[in-house]
C-alpha cells in the first residue's frame, strides 16, 4: 500500500504544477491589463484598448524565414512581377530555387 502513494504523490505535483505555468496569453493579459490601469482607462474605453491590445501580436515572436523560405519568397514574387502562370510559372520556380 505504501508503494501507492509515492506515484499517486508525484502524479498529484505534477497535475499542480501545470497550474502555475502561465501562458503566453496569460502574461499578454498582464501586460495589456496594466498599460490599461497606467493609461486610466474605464469602462468601453478600457474594452476596446484590452480587445485591440490582446488581438495584437507580440514583437518578440515574430517568426524569421529560413534560408529556404527567403528563397522560396523571393522566387515567388519574380514570377508574379512576370505574371508567370500555368507551366512557365512551375518552370521558372524550378530554376529559381535550385540557384
Amino acid at each position: 500500500m505504501k508503494m501507492l502513494h509515492a506515484p499517486l504523490l508525484v502524479l498529484g505535483l505534477l497535475m499542480c504544477s501545470q497550474g502555475f505555468a502561465a501562458t503566453a496569453q496569460q502574461n499578454k493579459m498582464t501586460t495589456c491589463n496594466a498599460d490599461a490601469t497606467t493609461k486610466g482607462l474605464k469602462g468601453d474605453e478600457r474594452k476596446t484598448y484590452m480587445s485591440t491590445c490582446l488581438k495584437a501580436a507580440p514583437a518578440a515572436t515574430t517568426k524569421t524565414l529560413t534560408p529556404q523560405q527567403q528563397k522560396m519568397s523571393t522566387c515567388n514574387a519574380s514570377a508574379k512581377t512576370q505574371n508567370l502562370a500555368g507551366d512557365a510559372r512551375k518552370t521558372f520556380m524550378s530554376t529559381c530555387l535550385k540557384k
